[in-house]
């Protein structure tokens, strides 16, 4: 009987961990087993596959290529196996654990209060984690497990992770009310001029989603400031009597007004990402349930 063919269920759930957490004693943990077990199960793994699979660090394990290349199939033919055993019976209500979610505060005003609602309503077991998000450590926390939901925009994810469409926004150019610059109407020639402050809430830098649109107009914006939150523009925008654009789903705002411009912005598509690993995964099939009655179906 060749190595491949002594494989079973249970070694496969240890090559996924161990893809997912890179320790030996936090793989050992979440199964309920010792790491001396886990690691005579390693050993069956390495023979089976005829390599070495994960070399040891000071920190843990680090995958080999074999093991890496490997992670997508390994996760497609657990979640089979598993929707095998759920088949129709799937229960919301039965469901435990914890959902890890990433978002910038956008998607906390814009989406997450919605979902939330259903979500604790029909699952009320289920625990859940929101963090901020990170668009530079994004592969690696959705590579390790540490991540099963993300909500932001097309640009930020790499190509070959699934997503949806959840709705479409557009910019509104605005200014703080007792601004002076409130109450007119600007080319992009003079809007480019203006003092400008830009949200960034992954990165801390001085560039904005509207650089580009600027650009191909053969214009330079004026950007002073970078605050790492929408919830903290508005207030800034006021203090320091500059423009800004802001997502229409987060006016109006009383200490804002908007600015009519001659031409507006491209509008924009906002999307929820996740892992291949996911795909048939019954809560996220049920999650991505309930974002399509919140949100397509209203469109």
């Amino acid at each position: 009987m060749s190595g491949i063919n002594r494989l079973d269920i249970k070694q496969l759930r240890v090559l996924q961990l161990l893809l997912q957490e890179r320790n030996l004693s936090k793989v050992a943990h979440i199964m309920g087993l010792t790491q001396q077990a886990i690691s005579e199960q390693l050993k069956k793994i390495r023979h089976s596959f005829d390599d070495e699979m994960f070399i040891r660090t000071s920190n843990g394990v680090i995958p080999t290529q074999v093991a890496e290349k490997m992670e997508h199939r390994v996760n497609q033919i657990l979640a089979d196996i598993d929707n095998l055993i759920t088949g129709e019976k799937f229960n919301p209500a039965e469901l435990s654990g914890i959902l890890q979610i990433s978002s910038s505060d956008y998607a906390l005003v814009t989406i997450l209060p919605m979902l939330l609602t259903q979500v604790n309503a029909l699952a009320p077991n289920l625990k859940v984690i929101i963090r901020d998000f990170e668009s530079d450590n994004l592969n690696q926390l959705m590579v390790t497990g540490e991540l099963d939901l993300v909500f932001t925009f097309p640009e930020f994810i790499p190509d070959n992770y699934p997503n949806k469409r959840l709705f479409e926004d557009h910019h509104v150019c605005v200014t703080g009310s007792n601004s002076i610059y409130r109450g007119k109407k600007y080319s992009l020639l003079e809007l480019a001029q203006l003092p400008q402050i830009v949200i960034s809430p992954s990165r801390p830098n001085l560039k904005g989603s509207h650089d580009s649109w600027f650009a191909k107009q053969g214009m330079k914006r004026n950007i002073l400031m970078s605050v790492p939150s929408f919830s903290a523009a508005s207030t800034i925008i006021e203090a320091t009597n500059t423009i800004a654009f802001l997502p229409s789903r987060l006016l109006p705002d009383p200490k804002l007004v908007a600015i009519e411009i001659e031409q507006n912005p491209p509008k924009f598509d906002v999307i929820v990402a996740w892992h291949q690993r996911s795909n048939n995964n019954p809560l996220h099939l049920w999650l991505l349930g309930l974002l399509d009655n919140i949100f397509c179906s209203a469109e």
